[in-house]
């Protein structure tokens, strides 16, 4: 299968929620798109002022329940392929059986090569829901596939006052990479509005919270990778219960230049 170049004509990304839409032009609304169902991978999501509001709600069905079983997401994500339908082609296959059930052309609307990538969101604080924005390789060679998570946070992991903050790399099906994760206290409030930055570049990652530096990585995938943003729950919602509802003021993304 051939595409142009993922990561060809790539500049700075601002995620455009000023707009007070989803800019075609930015984002995909759906969750990997390729695997399940339109009904059931697309993105549940509203603006409030210049916030996204991505939500699961009481009607949010699971999203792959035959690989996935009872998970619900509401994503948005900068990138997509597939192969034809019934093949495993596509980006993140996290199932061995895994296999295309709706066919996507290529879409590469953000795909950097190294970049420094930033997000300002508030975490959910219930245990049924975790946050996230990650990266993951356009696998149009199938080892680029490598994750990097910018954050993610498990309700189960927030107090009023800290919280655990998932940061590192996961290798998925790239043989040069070795799992290189950890989940950092902080002692924040990250119900509240807070600046979550990887900076990847040729020689390594570094992660921040809020400017302060919270580990870094000598392990840096050399190949363009799509942002991934979403919320996920591990179970359904009472049809009383208000949405869970992940907060984004913003998204970034500024190109890091590798040295000559």
């Amino acid at each position: 299968m051939t595409h142009r170049l993922a990561s060809a004509g790539v500049a700075a990304f601002r995620d455009g929620f000023e707009t007070g839409r989803l800019d075609p032009a930015r984002w995909i609304a759906a969750y990997l798109p390729q695997w399940s169902t339109p009904d059931r991978t697309a993105a549940r999501y509203r603006f409030d002022r210049e916030r996204l509001a991505l939500e699961i709600s009481a009607e949010t069905v699971p999203w792959c329940p035959q690989h996935d079983g009872e998970l619900r997401v509401s994503s948005i994500q900068t990138g997509v392929f597939s192969g034809p339908a019934g093949s495993p082609i596509g980006q993140h296959r996290f199932a061995d059986a895994v296999r295309v059930v709706t066919p996507q052309p290529a879409r590469w609307l953000y795909t950097p090569t190294f970049a420094r990538v930033g997000i300002r969101a508030s975490a959910i604080a219930d245990p049924r829901a975790m946050v996230a924005l990650w990266m993951i390789g356009t696998e149009e060679v199938p080892e680029a596939s490598g994750e990097i998570c910018v954050m993610e946070v498990f309700g189960r992991d927030v107090a009023p006052d800290r919280a655990g903050i998932g940061m590192g790399v996961h290798p998925h099906h790239d043989p040069r990479l070795r799992d290189d994760f950890e989940r950092v206290e902080v002692a924040l409030d990250v119900t509240e509005p807070h600046d979550y930055v990887a900076e990847w570049t040729p020689s390594g990652i570094t992660w921040s919270v809020d400017g302060r530096v919270a580990r870094t990585s000598a392990q840096s995938p050399g190949y363009p990778m799509q942002l991934m943003l979403g919320v996920y729950a591990f179970a359904g919602l009472g049809r009383d219960e208000r949405p869970l509802a992940f907060f984004v003021e913003r998204v970034t993304g500024d190109p890091i230049e590798p040295p000559p």
